[in-house]
């Protein structure tokens, strides 16, 4: 809102310092200083109503070490992380922008399925809480959603360039270009890194040529459901979660910049995606707030997440990539989420074979997911985040090294 009223002031008043607004990096700096407010001071007073509700959360007893000492710790804090995003993007970015709608929508739906689990477990006393099939239900939705805009939607286009010989390139720039609707991705690694979904059916024949969107939307709803659920796994340890989201949002952030940029994406040599730079200030905004939550998050944990927060922040990360066409670098940038991931579904798979096999279950690790496990071999919980969080910066590292590595 503040964006197209300082827009309008600069436009017919010509008020000094009004045009500032038009930069999409300061309006992003902005975007930091705000999520970083409004978490600090809706953060306090949010845990103190908790508090006073006794909205605490529920321990399992799993014999971990100071696992005790958690119990009654307020839950439901992912509100603070939704406020603490949505707010600046709402002032600060163009709401017209269809990528900026995506991701308002997108935090907004994943966050209401996380507050319906937060709230059937410590209102309605069901330790279970949202049941699983609806959870999943909700996150298909979402990506049938998502899936349906990027695919249909005119609005959603990429920039080729004439070549000299005649035919269009997404990442070779010339004077010469048209914005298309094109649902093309990038493969990391690779000189020509464009991988069309279309030439997935094109060996099937001109049948085919209209119906990869069969194809397209379920890779859109398989990567939403396993990163909002890889998230939710990771959020066991206190400023886990939020730490390794943050890592991962500055990522984003500079790709959405990147393919934002026709001067960037010209001397980078990638794919120039129109509008895709607003994303900055959701960006932004996003990691401003996952820092502004870690000031009560941190070790020992003031509050929660809950689903709330967990079940947005990797929905979030999820179709932020897909839009910016990075989705081919999640398991790389999401790799964390990935692992702890995989070690749950390892350590129920290995259990369930060998209980069929041998008549007992054995596990492969002390405890899934894999931060568990290194509870169980004595690491205290401030040096297993820690670590977690350095591994975060090294794939980070390594997936802004394929913006030039191929």
């Amino acid at each position: 809102m503040l964006y197209y009223l300082f827009r309008y002031l600069h436009e017919h008043y010509h008020l000094a310092g009004t045009g500032v607004f038009q930069y999409t990096t300061f309006r992003a700096g902005l975007a930091v200083v705000i999520s970083l407010l409004i978490a600090q001071l809706f953060g306090h007073r949010l845990i103190r109503v908790l508090q006073r509700k006794q909205v605490g959360e529920s321990i399992r007893d799993l014999g971990l070490q100071g696992q005790n000492e958690k119990k009654g710790t307020p839950t439901m804090g992912g509100l603070i992380i939704i406020l603490a995003i949505l707010v600046p993007v709402i002032l600060l970015a163009r709401l017209r922008n269809i990528y900026i709608i995506l991701m308002i929508l997108s935090t907004v739906w994943l966050g209401l399925i996380g507050f319906l689990d937060d709230y059937i477990k410590v209102f309605r006393k069901n330790k279970e809480g949202l049941s699983g099939r609806f959870k999943v239900l909700g996150q298909v939705g979402l990506g049938i959603t998502v899936g349906w805009v990027l695919f249909y939607s005119n609005e959603i286009t990429v920039r080729e360039y004439l070549l000299p010989n005649g035919t269009f390139s997404a990442v070779d720039a010339s004077k010469v270009f048209k914005d298309v609707h094109l649902m093309i991705t990038t493969v990391p690694f690779m000189k020509n890194n464009e991988l069309n979904y279309g030439d997935l059916f094109a060996t099937a024949g001109t049948f085919f040529n209209g119906l990869y969107g069969f194809l397209y939307i379920p890779i859109v709803i398989f990567l939403i459901t396993a990163v909002s659920n890889g998230a939710n796994i990771t959020d066991g340890l206190d400023g886990l979660a939020a730490g390794t989201s943050a890592i991962i949002g500055i990522t984003l952030a500079i790709f959405a910049f990147v393919s934002g940029n026709a001067l960037l994406a010209d001397y980078l040599d990638v794919m120039f995606i129109p509008d895709s730079g607003e994303l900055v200030i959701f960006c932004t905004a996003f990691v401003g707030a996952c820092i502004g939550f870690l000031w009560y998050n941190s070790y020992p944990a003031q509050v929660f997440m809950g689903d709330t927060g967990s079940l947005a922040l990797g929905g979030i990360i999820a179709v932020l990539a897909l839009i910016v066409r990075k989705e081919l670098l999640i398991p790389i940038l999401c790799g964390v989420f990935l692992i702890e991931n995989l070690s749950v579904i390892v350590q129920v798979s290995y259990f369930k074979y060998t209980r069929k096999k041998y008549g007992e279950g054995r596990r492969l690790l002390r405890m899934s997911p894999l931060h568990h496990h290194y509870q169980k071999l004595g690491y205290h919980e401030s040096k297993i985040v820690s670590r977690f969080w350095i591994v975060g910066i090294m794939l980070a590292v390594i997936t802004l090294v394929t913006l030039k590595l191929r």
